[in-house]
């Protein structure tokens, strides 16, 4: 069946019953399930969901730990306008309104903040995933080039928050599954008084489907505060050890006929990735006044990291920190906020080939950023925004390696101010509509900087873009049923292009314009609690429409005008139901499609769409002396599709192979295990 009708009947099938539902007496009010208000950090400042004057995704703890737990694309999927690649658990890519998709093997046109600490590297990578899903209490996903406040990141910002528990418990988790992959993990929170302290430890062994693709993690994630009535201290430490085997992408025969096959030349060399990543951040919040607060971060991060590759080995690190302030005003009707962000790093790298040293350099990198916002409110029913940032950027490459000459230079990169203006109408709790227009800007990475020769390109330029959006939020039914509806477009200039010269020579170029169109919609739905049926039913469907087009693009002679952006698909769809049928079993379903995806900028190679369905049960026996355990288990890839879920796009083929375009998917595989918390409340 075509799967626009699927989803269409399916939806259909929830709007009876949740129309149903809702026409219930009104005398059993008490038997509907409520949606809470959500409180979100979006754009610097604390705000109900409801009032914030743009588009912003929100997921809780409960909706980030679906499925396995161990792949963060399952989650980010579910948020509309967000797009994941996930080739392996150490490969990936993060696509937000079809901002990034031709970055080759990772994210960088995205930020990243945990517990507002910036944990995007030095280089411009950001790897939320690297972070286990039980250490996140709850992320928020702001959209597009609006969201320049926290500095550059043309696609957006992934804000993480480590869980804010009160009282003391303790929960351990062991879990066994398919490709002898074992997950354990272990957490506690302590409270006592004006004190809290969090922590969970976490250790993840697989043996992969594929050749060449076993996968071992460790992290610790910690968290705490200290409050008292006119001032708080926080804490945040992250430590991962990642040691991951990289089987690469394969050509369309491989993929089509031997989808365990890894890249020869990789499984050759048995490539693989390791690294060593910490950090660390102290905040102290000062409550000045009834109406002042300030709120300033300082914060280190070090990195070390070795890749063997099949044509030549990779040994870099990164070490250093930076500054965090946010002075804030509030009155009953307008806020107010100025700030600075201060990111220091010395990101230092060196390659070798057969044990020969070919190279060698040291670059240190600053990045100065200047915020501030004003919301007005001139009657409970408006929340209006003006603000901007000012960033500047700065590199200093030093060659450590000179035998063929010192290619040592700076670049400074001239001042970019970023502003933003949004607005909110809430006429009533039930009705919300929004619109904003704002500037974003991505800073090239590292290797986009540097020509094939080594030299610094002083001619590139800054990736830059402005988007517009509108949208609305709907709350109805007594809160037991959430619509958003948005719509946005953005343009883009000065378009960052990495280009493959040779199999391991990349460098970046500026190339023309493109246009990114979108309808994203989000409906969250409390079905029904009622005597007539077993248990409760809940539904959260997500869909996304959109179209990314070159509209000046000129690449080598040819000319790509027209076309559309490689590695988005133009339909995406998530629908997530969960089932209680008995107060102590739960059953979930997801199913995730994905629509055809071009491969490369002409156009000529197209991946085809897919649609993945996975479910999961899970018992809960209660102890009333020490909290419960839980059983769990389920199916990933039910239908045993045959699929890719990451492109390499543009992939160059060398000699007489074919074109490496396809990461293939996971084929049908399954999971289990057991969950136990000890509550000492």
């Amino acid at each position: 069946m075509n799967i626009k009708i699927y989803i269409i009947i399916l939806y259909a099938f929830f709007g009876v019953l949740s129309s149903f539902a809702q026409g219930i007496n009104k005398e059993e009010k008490d038997t509907a399930i409520y949606l809470n208000e959500v409180i979100v950090n979006a754009y610097q400042i604390n705000t109900r969901q409801h009032q914030v004057p743009g588009a912003i995704s929100v997921l809780s703890g409960e909706e980030i730990r679906t499925t396995d737990g161990n792949n963060f694309s399952h989650t980010l999927n579910s948020i509309p306008g967000v797009f994941m690649h996930s080739g392996t658990y150490a490969t990936s890519r993060i696509i937000i309104r079809g901002v990034g998709s031709r970055t080759p093997y990772n994210t960088n046109r995205i930020k990243s903040y945990l517990n507002d600490i910036p944990i995007t590297s030095s280089d411009g990578i950001s790897t939320p995933e690297d972070i286990d899903l039980m250490g996140i209490g709850r992320m928020e996903v702001i959209k597009g080039p609006a969201s320049a406040l926290y500095g550059s990141g043309l696609g957006g910002n992934i804000n993480l928050y480590t869980p804010n528990i009160r009282g003391n418990d303790a929960e351990a988790l062991i879990q066994y599954g398919s490709f002898n992959t074992i997950k354990a993990a272990a957490g506690a929170n302590y409270n006592k008084g004006d004190f809290n302290i969090w922590g969970n430890l976490s250790h993840i062994h697989s043996d992969g489907y594929r050749d060449n693709s076993r996968y071992k993690r460790t992290s610790l994630l910690s968290s705490g505060m200290w409050q008292k009535e006119r001032f708080s201290i926080e804490y945040t430490l992250m430590l991962i050890d990642l040691n991951a085997q990289i089987p690469s992408s394969v050509g369309k025969t491989i993929y089509d006929t031997n989808p365990r096959a890894a890249a020869t030349n990789w499984n050759e060399v048995e490539g693989y990735k390791e690294y060593q990543r910490a950090i660390a951040g102290v905040t102290l919040t000062n409550r000045i006044t009834s109406y002042w607060n300030n709120k300033f971060t300082v914060f280190g991060r070090w990195a070390d990291s070795y890749e063997r590759r099949p044509f030549n080995n990779l040994d870099d690190g990164t070490s250093g920190g930076g500054l965090r302030n946010r002075l804030s005003y509030h009155s009953s009707h307008w806020d107010a906020l100025v700030g600075f962000e201060w990111v220091n790093d010395a990101y230092h790298w060196q390659m070798n080939l057969n044990d020969v040293l070919i190279n060698k350099n040291r670059e240190t990198r600053n990045n100065y950023n200047l915020f501030g916002m004003v919301y007005m409110r001139p009657t409970p029913k408006w929340n209006i925004s003006i603000g901007g940032a000012v960033n500047r950027v700065n590199y200093n490459l030093t060659d450590l390696y000179t035998e063929n000459g010192d290619q040592s230079g700076k670049r400074n990169f001239p001042a970019i101010f970023s502003p933003r203006f949004g607005v909110n109408y809430a006429p009533s709790s039930l009705f919300a509509f929004y619109g904003s227009v704002g500037h974003g800007f991505s800073m090239p990475s590292p290797e986009e900087t540097l020509l094939p020769e080594g030299d610094i390109n002083n001619d590139l330029e800054p990736e830059q873009g402005i988007q517009y959006e509108a949208g609305t939020r709907v709350n109805l039914f007594s809160n037991t049923t959430q619509i958003e509806l948005s719509v946005y477009k953005i343009e883009l200039t000065n378009l960052l292009v990495t280009k493959r010269l040779t199999e391991d020579i990349f460098t970046g170029i500026n190339a023309g314009k493109t246009k990114h169109w979108g309808i994203e919609f989000m409906l969250k739905q409390n079905i029904f609690k009622l005597p007539s049926f077993p248990g409760s039913v809940d539904l959260n469907v997500n869909y996304t429409w959109s179209s990314n087009k070159f509209i000046d693009f000129i690449d080598n002679e040819q000319v790509f005008n027209g076309n559309k952006l490689p590695g988005i698909p133009s339909n995406i769809a998530h629908i997530f139901i969960k089932w209680q049928p008995l107060k102590r079993l739960s059953i979930d379903s997801q199913l995730q499609f994905a629509g055809k995806q071009y491969i490369d900028d002409a156009n000529e190679n197209i991946n085809d769409s897919y649609l993945i369905s996975n479910m999961r049960a899970a018992y809960r026996i209660p102890n009333t002396k020490f909290g419960y355990f839980e059983l769990f288990a389920g199916i990933i890839n039910i239908s045993n599709t045959h699929y890719s879920p990451m492109l390499t796009v543009n992939a160059v083929a060398f000699g007489n192979a074919e074109p490496r375009y396809y990461y293939p998917g996971l084929p049908r595989h399954y999971y289990g295990g057991v969950k136990f918390n000890i509550n000492t409340q």
